[in-house]
């Protein structure tokens, strides 16, 4: 299996080098975290804003983003602490992500300047049917949440530990032992248990409850961890130290592996639910033919900036880029408010049909990235934005194919309607180190708690993530179920750069409405003259292409009447997205913010606060 050991020797040469100044300080970290782990969990208050030097992390939760800000602060660097508070998040936001899942990982390396990019999306089995969604009673797809989630048919094989090991090999210092330690120690002492978890987990009681090994660890007594309430995982804790200890190869080629593929193969059923739960395809050869990839980022200037991210099969770097190209031929900040988010919800819609028409795993199909990112094809799509109204939904998508008229003669183009089916969950977390070096990792089991199958005894929830397959087989579809393809992403890890330097580190969950959170948070940083702060905090609406825009109450409240002016209609929502981001002074001052309510609220840190 490969894992970028290879290409990572030099790095890891220079790793150890450095490592062994930090024998001390990894041992004192030991004893620390150990300590705690014996310590009584307590509520941690969440800050969402936090200034200083020194380093930063900024995730959804107050548990991750400290173990993170610890390793920084001992000696690690963006990608130790990057993998530290990854696992983390595997054990106090166990329904978005952990080693049952995948993700996308994006480093920025100080001393070379160079960026490098980590594909650990999850794989489809190679025995996977192209019916494999399609319920047999009714020819008709099983519907999403909760019949077809909840399925060994929709497990595919986990990139998120190979993620891990690989990103360490090529920039840590730690090694996946010493990253996962932290983890391992908090699973042990447990976490207070908050009103968000408690909720996530009644939302997929009934799923839950028809899996013994779920329903066993989430479900004590038959009912979801009681607000206030210590939840521990033991199971995970051991997962985690027996993978630091014995490596990957353990999980894809060992008792892990078989493991997981039994527990695919027949989910332990309770019997207590109609749910049909389905059995899946996955193989100890799919598990250990796994590897993760390292695809080139993806690259666009948007008003002097340069902003870098994930090409494909992630959709993000593609489709934010598209949507600031077709933006950039307008100065918003002169506009309205209303007359600037007309344009975005027009150019979004666009940049969403070109998503539909061409993104894939490129392994399969053919992605024009070049094109699709380039002011040729921007200058073109721009042809059918109409400033004072808005176009009947969906619109064509373009046609990427190098010719280009931007005198806005008739392009035509072809309407690709298929329905959304990524769910809303996932996580991201963002990391600048003391040498400024910078890491956007984002990472999921999809749904907000995966396939609900966890493998019994190990404490972890697999993924549901082929799901994000177009449901129904269309072979002109880049998205159609394929044996070893992996599906299609809109996770947006993403760096945007001023003058060559790391300037914002950025990403979000929401499934497709990664895409635009990620894009509005820009445009309200770049375009509307909003710090920070405010720019995350924004109410957020999503165009995707759809006849109604989705949107949270406050935006409502604030534009809609003036955007249905234009023709816009909308849907509720009542949140979008969870940001997770980083900005970096002229003077390498950092300020990491996190939501301030959202699914619950983020936290930030800084290594040193400002005084």
């Amino acid at each position: 299996m490969s894992t970028g050991v290879t290409r990572s020797a030099r790095h890891r040469a220079l790793a150890c080098l450095a490592a062994v100044g930090m024998t001390a300080s990894l041992a004192t970290f030991t004893q620390s975290t150990a300590a705690a782990a014996v310590a009584q969990p307590r509520p941690v208050e969440k800050t969402p804003i936090a200034v200083g030097s020194g380093g930063a992390v900024s995730s959804v939760d107050p548990e991750a983003t400290a173990i993170g800000l610890e390793v920084l602060r001992r000696g690690g660097n963006a990608t130790d602490a990057a993998v530290a508070t990854a696992a983390a998040l595997g054990v106090t936001e166990p329904y978005s992500a952990g080693v049952g899942g995948g993700g996308f990982f994006v480093h920025y390396d100080a001393r070379t300047g160079e960026v490098g990019t980590i594909d650990g999306r999850e794989t489809a089995p190679e025995a996977m049917p192209r019916d494999a969604f399609i319920d047999p009673a009714t020819g008709e797809p099983y519907p999403l949440f909760p019949e077809m989630v909840t399925s060994g048919a929709a497990v595919g094989v986990p990139g998120t530990p190979a993620t891990w090991d690989a990103a360490l090999r090529e920039w840590g210092t730690y090694s996946l032992s010493e990253a996962l330690r932290p983890a391992t120690h908090l699973a042990r002492r447990g976490f207070v248990v908050d009103e968000e978890f408690r909720k996530q987990t009644l939302d997929n009681a009934e799923r839950f409850s028809a899996i013994t090994s779920t329903a066993d660890l989430f479900l004590p007594d038959g009912d979801a961890p009681e607000v206030g309430s210590v939840f521990r995982n033991h199971d995970l804790a051991r997962t985690y130290a027996e993978l630091g200890r014995r490596g990957v190869d353990w999980f894809y080629t060992g008792p892990v592996a078989d493991e997981i593929v039994e527990t695919v193969q027949a989910p332990p059923l309770s019997g207590r639910t109609d749910l049909p739960v389905p059995e899946g395809h996955m193989t100890a050869e799919d598990m250990a033919a796994y590897e993760v990839l390292w695809p080139e980022p993806t690259r666009h200037d948007y008003r002097g900036y340069e902003v870098v991210g994930m090409g494909p099969p992630s959709s993000g770097g593609t489709t934010v880029g598209e949507t600031l190209n077709i933006l950039e031929r307008f100065d918003l900040a002169s506009m309205g408010q209303e007359k600037a988010l007309h344009h975005y919800f027009e150019a979004s819609a666009l940049a969403y049909a070109d998503r539909a028409r061409y993104l894939g795993d490129e392994s399969f199909v053919d992605v024009p990235t070049e094109e699709l990112l380039s002011d040729g094809f921007a200058a073109e799509r721009v042809c059918e934005l109409d400033p004072t109204a808005a176009a009947p939904k969906p619109v064509a998508a373009g046609s990427a194919d190098g010719d280009y008229d931007p005198s806005c003669a008739d392009t035509g183009g072809t309407v690709v309607d298929r329905p959304d089916t990524e769910g809303p969950s996932t996580t991201h977390l963002s990391v600048v180190d003391r040498w400024g070096n910078v890491v956007s990792y984002t990472l999921t089991i999809e749904q907000t708690g995966g396939s609900g199958i966890t493998v019994p005894g190990r404490g972890f929830l697999l993924n549901n993530e082929l799901t994000d397959f177009s449901h129904v087989y269309d072979p002109a579809d880049p998205n159609r179920i394929e044996g070893g393809k992996r599906p299609r992403s809109s996770m947006t890890p993403t760096i945007v750069f001023d003058d060559g330097k790391p300037w914002l580190v950025l990403g979000s969950p929401g499934g497709s409405t990664i895409i635009t959170t990620v894009s509005q948070t820009l445009l309200n940083r770049i375009d509307f003259g909003m710090d920070l702060p405010t720019a995350l905090a924004a109410p957020r609406a999503t165009p995707r292409n759809t006849a109604t825009v989705s949107a949270e109450p406050a935006f409502r409240e604030a534009y809609g009447s003036a955007l249905s002016g234009y023709g816009h209609e909308f849907s509720s929502s009542s949140e979008i997205g969870a940001m997770a981001a980083i900005e970096v002074s002229p003077d390498g001052t950092l300020q990491a913010v996190a939501e301030p309510e959202r699914r619950g609220g983020g936290h930030a840190g800084v290594v040193r606060p400002a005084r």
